[in-house]
């Protein structure tokens, strides 16, 4: 049986789901000071926390900032994105990341624990709820307020009973809520993520 592991990716060189490269990697900027007090900026360049998710239909994740804190510190010069982390923020933190999402041919293949397990959601609080699952082996959910716009392409995102179709420019607020992103095109599709910890109510 083959690792489900997550597996580290040169920057600018990505496997899809099919193990073929593919290159397109993100450009990251990070502003902050020098000891003089000036704005300058310390890091310019390809990310290099790219992750395929093979348990999740083969995604690339390209983890770009993590913060454990709020508020945050904006201080310091360490690369906060320089660790291992799954789907969902840390407690009182956020993350920001860029996920390409290839076209999924068979979702019939996903096995949903195993998808959670790869993407940190083995959790209670993460987990959606059994009579979600007859939606899509990818339904999940985290405990967060999720900001999300479409960068390049176009993806369904499946709720319990409803599914929104977003493209290009389309921006998304969701609250803690079940779903499944699927890819029904013949494309990448490119999304970034801002997800913030979050209370149930």
């Amino acid at each position: 049986m083959t690792s489900m592991a997550p597996r580290c990716v040169r920057p600018g060189s990505y496997l899809n789901e099919k193990g073929a490269a593919m290159t397109n990697p993100v450009r990251r900027v990070v502003t902050g000071h020098n000891d003089a007090g000036e704005a300058v900026v310390l890091i310019d360049g390809a990310a290099p926390n790219a992750r395929v998710r093979r348990a999740a239909g083969g995604l690339v994740s390209t983890l770009l900032w993590v913060t454990e804190e709020s508020p945050a510190s904006i201080g310091g010069v360490t690369d906060r994105a320089e660790r291992e982390i799954g789907v969902a923020p840390p407690p009182r933190g956020s993350v920001f990341r860029i996920v390409d999402f290839p076209p999924l041919a068979n979702p019939g293949a996903i096995d949903n624990a195993a998808m959670r397990r790869e993407l940190g959601l083995a959790a209670p609080a993460h987990s959606a709820p059994r009579g979600a699952l007859h939606r899509h082996p990818l339904i999940h959910r985290t405990k967060s307020i999720d900001y999300a716009v479409v960068l390049q392409g176009e993806i369904d995102m499946l709720l319990d009973e409803s599914e929104i179709h977003l493209r290009a420019g389309d921006a998304l607020v969701q609250q803690g809520t079940n779903h499944a992103w699927v890819n029904r095109s013949s494309a990448i599709c490119r999304i970034a993520f801002v997800l913030i910890d979050a209370a149930e109510r």
